[in-house]
């Protein structure tokens, strides 16, 4: 007899190959969700899903900001131009008749007449002025320096503070200021109790009778009429110093 081979036996599903199948999605989706986790947190760290939320920081506490104002100033003296009177034009026409014409005989008599008068800032302080080297006050400043320093002190020669000095005019075709200062506002140790600085520039420049300088108290009353000065294109000069004086 024949021998029959036997049929080959079915194949079992491969039930091994489809959990692995399952187990990588599912560790796909995890992953996927671990990481939109992370991105959420990291876009917004005050996400409720996130156990370590930052600490709210505190509010700054916001303070006023002093401002200083400007004192405005008094005019130093008023220009009041009077007329005395104004204009005076008189004009007289006399008639005479003749026997065969008339002739007009006109008398005009302009007068006018015009007197300024002007009111002056009277003289409460004394002012001196001299020269000396900027480096004698700030060493390091070299021939890069230009400015007006000084003291202000009362009849018995005692420094005054909070006194205001007022300094202004042009240089280099340029206006300067006014610039306002007070005494005392400098360090002893530069131009004594009661001094004062103001700068003008960077570089000592010639002048003459461009800048003007005025001493006032403490109420903003004019001590001094505006003192013009000179400068000078020297380094041993480009300091002013300017010492006021109060008579009374």
């Amino acid at each position: 007899m024949d021998s029959f081979s036997k049929p080959p036996a079915p194949r079992k599903p491969r039930r091994k190959g489809l959990v692995w199948n399952i187990l990588t999605i599912l560790l796909l989706i995890a992953t996927g969700c671990v990481g939109y986790y992370y991105l959420t947190i990291f876009n917004n760290p005050a996400s409720p899903l996130n156990p370590f939320p930052p600490q709210i920081l505190p509010t700054l506490f916001q303070t006023v900001t002093p401002t200083i104002t400007i004192i405005q100033q008094p005019p130093t003296w008023t220009f009041t131009p009077t007329l005395e009177p104004s204009a005076t034009r008189t004009r007289a026409a006399t008639w005479t008749p003749l026997p065969e014409m008339i002739t007009p005989s006109i008398t005009d008599t302009p007068t006018e007449t015009l007197v300024p008068s002007t009111t002056a800032t009277p003289t409460l302080a004394s002012v001196s002025i001299t020269y000396k080297a900027s480096t004698d006050i700030h060493p390091t400043s070299g021939c890069t320096w230009l400015g007006v320093g000084g003291q202000v002190l009362d009849k018995n020669n005692k420094p005054l503070s909070n006194q205001q000095i007022q300094m202004g005019g042009t240089l280099n075709g340029k206006a300067i200021g006014p610039l306002l200062t007070l005494s005392g506002t400098t360090p002893a140790s530069q131009y004594g109790d009661g001094g004062f600085e103001v700068v003008i520039g960077n570089q000592p420049v010639d002048s003459t009778g461009a800048l003007w300088v005025q001493l006032f108290d403490i109420s903003g009353k004019p001590l001094t009429d505006k003192t013009y000065f000179d400068t000078y294109k020297d380094c041993t000069k480009n300091l002013v110093l300017i010492v006021f004086t109060k008579l009374q």
